[in-house]
């Protein structure tokens, strides 16, 4: 098993703000809106320098979506702002009718994401967003696990044409990627090559896949981990290409096990190449008020839960 360190953790909505600010310096057509939640996004080192290139629109998402679409009538690049829940299930028409249908170039930008929130309960969770975005056709998504690669994808989406959905979280976690990495959108990472199981993680969920790769690996079990950071489109060869040779997977997410990564390897491996699977997810389920690391292991999302799924879809090969 390959060893991953790291000296710091950090917020991945903090890797959000650094990318947004260095695309503003890079490329004059970057602005960015915000639903009053501009300290929980992270960007005031771009109000500070670019205040004519932002728009606080105050707790009216939907008018958030809508002007961000009419921006890109003028060759402006839009970055909108608020927490997951309020990005999609709240403006979910809006982001359907003047997004996705007439192809605009908005970066829907999704903080506080999952069960990871925390203490601030169900209602400001969501654990539906992957799902209700992916089914958008032409929209991307996009799930990074730490603050650099965060920082990159924010950076890398400004360069591509066309509706995004990023999302990223409030807590902090492990820095554990390349500050300089290239961050390609549709291409997966290679964690750890293997050969008895195929973990395939997102998000949050990639350092607990190391950490549960690591335990395998004391147990004599040799798993390749793949860092799946955009959900859509799917790196569909490098997961066939992992399964060909371990014969199982094991998919981990911060999402509902419905609509989520795990949903999109199976539709794959079932049009593909049918191979037994496991999902780590949550399981049909509303999250509650708690700590991360309590909801966490509530709901089933730790490295413990990988390994346990693991060793579960091994008897099934």
């Amino acid at each position: 098993m390959k060893k991953y360190t790291y000296t710091e953790k950090k917020d991945t909505r903090s890797g959000f703000g650094a990318g947004l600010h260095e695309a503003g310096k890079k490329n004059e057509n970057v602005v960015a809106l915000c639903a009053d939640l501009v300290g929980s996004l992270k960007m005031d080192a771009f109000i500070k320098d670019f205040p004519e290139r932002f728009t606080q629109v105050g707790i009216a998402e939907a008018n958030m979506i809508g002007i961000a679409a009419g921006m890109t009538i003028g060759g402006k690049i839009p970055y909108t702002g608020t927490f997951a829940n309020f990005s999609t299930g709240r403006v979910y028409d809006q982001i359907r009718q003047s997004v996705a249908y007439s192809n605009k170039n908005v970066k829907i930008c999704a903080s506080h994401a999952g069960l990871t929130l925390g203490e601030d309960g169900a209602t400001h969770q969501i654990l539906e967003d992957i799902g209700l975005m992916k089914m958008l056709p032409g929209m991307v998504v996009i799930n990074p696990c730490d603050y650099n690669q965060t920082k990159a994808a924010t950076l890398a989406i400004a360069d591509y044409e066309g509706p995004v959905y990023l999302r990223f979280g409030r807590p902090t976690v492990p820095v554990f990627t390349d500050p300089d990495q290239n961050f390609e959108i549709g291409k997966a990472w290679m964690v750890n090559e293997g050969k008895d199981v195929t973990i395939i993680a997102t998000g949050h969920l990639v350092w607990e896949a190391i950490e549960a790769g690591e335990q395998l690996a004391e147990m004599g079990i040799d798993a390749e981990i793949i860092n799946i950071h955009t959900i859509k489109p799917l790196d569909e060869d490098a997961i066939l290409k992992s399964v060909q040779k371990t014969g199982c997977v094991v998919t981990a997410e911060e999402h509902n096990k419905y609509g989520g990564l795990g949903e999109s390897v199976a539709r794959l491996l079932a049009t593909t190449q049918p191979t037994p699977q496991e999902f780590v997810a949550v399981n049909d389920s509303f999250g509650e008020s708690g700590t991360p690391d309590q909801l966490m292991e509530k709901y089933g999302l730790t490295d413990k839960d990988i390994v346990k799924a693991v060793q579960r879809v091994l008897e099934r090969k």
